[in-house]
């Protein structure tokens, strides 16, 4: 009956949407920031159009790189 208990408290914890204290919180990615920083107008669009460019390139590469290397190591 214990088990059941603590398993429900772990769970609202951890799978509850509100703000809990001690709950984990999902870190803002990259372009989430970068849509925030355009949202409050610290920075232009073409500033924010060149960034984004940036960072979908950077992503793209990473999971090339990813992808090959899955690849090399099923050899």
């Amino acid at each position: 009956m214990w088990w059941f208990v603590w398993g429900i408290l772990l769970f609202w914890m951890f799978a509850t949407p509100y703000d809990v204290p001690g709950q984990r919180k999902k870190k803002d990615s990259p372009l989430d920031i970068l849509q925030n920083r355009f949202a409050s107008g610290q920075i232009t669009n073409e500033e924010y159009q060149a960034s984004k460019k940036t960072l979908e390139n950077n992503l793209a590469q990473f999971f090339f790189l990813a992808g090959s290397r899955s690849m090399d190591s099923a050899r």
